[in-house]
């Protein structure tokens, strides 16, 4: 048996001799070429399928320092009459970190106070991360709060969050990947919203409630970050919505 000697034009690459073949070379080169354009497309496919976690983040650059009234409805939230014609404002609140701010409303709860904290906000949602409370003896008693005002029922299809995250504190604050999140913060006190593929009165976040108008308990778990429908009645406080879930007519889409 015979062997024919290998050609001195065939490139074979040699470490210590510190060069390498042109035509090594150059398959490098489209390889990397092509390794990197492949790499950006699948990233860009994979980003692409996900959903836009929005423009939600804590607003560390506009400090929150209004006077109002603390009332527990059932979760803490915050009432500040309008100035300058502007109507009434109610924000939800939360306690630093993965709590709620019981404390706070249970101490000053129906107390004109000074109450100071950092804005989180996506759109149209605002929560308000309590830093101090202090009671006043001006402004937040000077005007009447009004009752929630009935919007009727309705069927609502979406998903339950942490009010907390979903606005900005985590990005994105929703769906299966945020589920164990979700249910620390949850069971902390930060009160849940339920964020509706539909809109009622131009809104399609509403504080979530049973449907006593009591803080939700463990029949929110098996439905906590899935897409789902359920029935409730819907009031409005001042700007707020507060959805009052029947969760026997709840029902998992996907």
């Amino acid at each position: 048996m015979t062997f024919a000697p290998q050609s001195r034009e065939t490139p074979f690459f040699v470490g210590y001799l510190n060069k390498v073949p042109a035509s090594l070379v150059a398959f490098l080169g489209v390889f990397s070429v092509c390794f990197v354009a492949g790499m950006g497309l699948a990233a860009f496919m994979l980003s692409s399928t996900n959903e836009d976690p929005g423009d939600g983040a804590f607003r560390w650059g506009m400090p929150f320092e209004e006077t109002g009234v603390l009332e527990l409805k059932p979760y803490p939230v915050f009432r500040v009459d309008g100035a300058d014609g502007a109507p009434p404002r109610t924000y939800m609140l939360s306690g630093q970190g993965k709590r709620g701010a019981f404390g706070p409303a249970y101490e000053h709860e129906g107390m004109p106070v000074v109450l100071k904290g950092v804005p989180v906000k996506r759109g149209d949602l605002t929560m308000i991360q309590v830093g101090g409370v202090s009671a006043t003896e001006e402004g937040g008693g000077a005007f009447e709060t009004a009752d929630p005002e009935s919007l009727g029922r309705w069927r609502l299809t979406g998903e339950i969050c942490d009010g907390k995250c979903y606005a900005g504190a985590m990005r994105p604050g929703r769906g299966l990947a945020h589920k164990a999140c979700a249910d620390l913060c949850l069971a902390g006190g930060i009160p849940p919203v339920f964020v509706s593929t539909g809109a009622v009165e131009g809104r399609t976040f509403f504080m979530m409630t049973d449907q006593n108008g009591e803080v939700l308990g463990d029949e929110i778990d098996p439905l906590l970050a899935l897409f789902i429908e359920i029935e409730g009645d819907v009031e409005r406080l001042d700007d707020l919505l507060i959805f009052k879930a029947d969760f026997e007519t709840a029902r998992v889409i996907r």
